[in-house]
């Protein structure tokens, strides 16, 4: 079955320790508009409205930030992105930070609620804390933590308050009550900035995890199989890809989170081609994109660019299951 191509612009940063990755979309729209390519103004989108007003008002949840308005944003994630997959379509999220990815999930799982969900993450960074275990208290490196129900209580490095605990279950609650994700579903691509609490739990849940050195000594087209392979009992496939599992020495430091010694743009076209390859991928999403940090002019969004439109390129329809 083919289903047409649908963007969600999704323009929040309010879980990011930085500002900026707001005009991500918009930088990629220039970073389109000067190779005169039409990408946005051929494919359908929708604009979900943000909290991002509220980067002004005071910080009450020192250990989640802002938790509650992230909360409410995943939410209109999560009822967006269900929308667009009833109407089968295929949603391409463009997203500012990458807390907004639990709304993904939860909406991937709203539209399918008895169909399993397996996560492809590419990024530098876990994004397994939860509020008690963040150093930063940035909600952004907390989406997976949710997804997968997890409050990281044996790793407590913080007293947080019924307020904070009251919108983290919130949270984890979007989409049903049931963890959208289990652990063994759960498959990373370049991870290499970590914290010893996540280290732990990946360790404990045996989540696997692909690392740069490994994906290029033993060939992408290796791993994906094998990644596929461990996902061969989900129904769904959902990628997210955020810029900074890019070499930020290579491309810039365009992300709020730039990491050393990632991949390169090829190797991420390769990567993601690998998996779309198969029937059962339901979303994409990439995010993070910062270009007020760009110290390359506008390169972090032309490379995303360039690899989104390799991806999609001459396909105004993806060929999906949904059976």
């Amino acid at each position: 079955m083919k289903h047409r191509l649908k963007i969600i612009k999704n323009r929040s940063d309010i879980g990011a320790g930085t500002r900026g990755s707001d005009m991500g979309i918009d930088a990629l729209e220039i970073a389109a508009i000067n190779r005169e390519n039409d990408f946005f103004h051929r494919h359908p989108f929708i604009d979900v409205p943000t909290h991002n007003e509220t980067i002004y008002d005071k910080v009450n949840n020192t250990f989640a930030k802002r938790i509650n308005f992230v909360a409410e944003q995943c939410e209109r994630v999560c009822e967006v992105t269900a929308m667009v997959l009833q109407q089968k379509h295929f949603p391409l999220v463009i997203s500012g930070d990458h807390s907004s990815a639990l709304g993904t999930l939860a909406g991937i799982k709203t539209a399918y609620p008895e169909k399993t969900i397996g996560a492809v993450w590419i990024d530098a960074h876990a994004d397994l804390h939860a509020p008690l275990s963040s150093p930063s208290g940035n909600v952004h490196g907390m989406p997976l933590a949710a997804a997968l129900g997890y409050d990281n209580e044996k790793y407590v490095v913080n007293i947080i308050s019924k307020d904070t605990s009251d919108s983290w279950d919130q949270i984890k609650a979007l989409g049903g009550e049931a963890p959208k994700l289990k652990p063994e579903h759960l498959i990373y691509f370049g991870l290499r900035s970590t914290e010893e609490a996540e280290d732990r739990s990946i360790e404990k849940h045996h989540i696997r995890s692909y690392p740069v050195h490994e994906v290029r000594h033993r060939s992408i087209q290796t791993c994906v199989a094998e990644a596929l392979e461990k996902l061969a009992d989900v129904d769904l496939i959902y990628i997210t890809f955020d810029v900074d599992s890019l070499d930020c020495d290579l491309i810039s430091k365009g992300t709020g989170t730039p990491v050393s010694k990632g991949f390169d743009p090829k190797e991420i076209i390769a990567l993601i081609n690998g998996f779309m390859a198969s029937e059962k991928v339901t979303c994409f999403e990439v995010c993070e994109i910062n270009p007020l940090l760009d110290e390359k002019g506008n390169k972090m969004a032309e490379t995303a660019f360039e690899i989104i439109n390799a991806l999609f390129y001459s396909s105004l329809t993806r060929a999906t299951s949904f059976k």
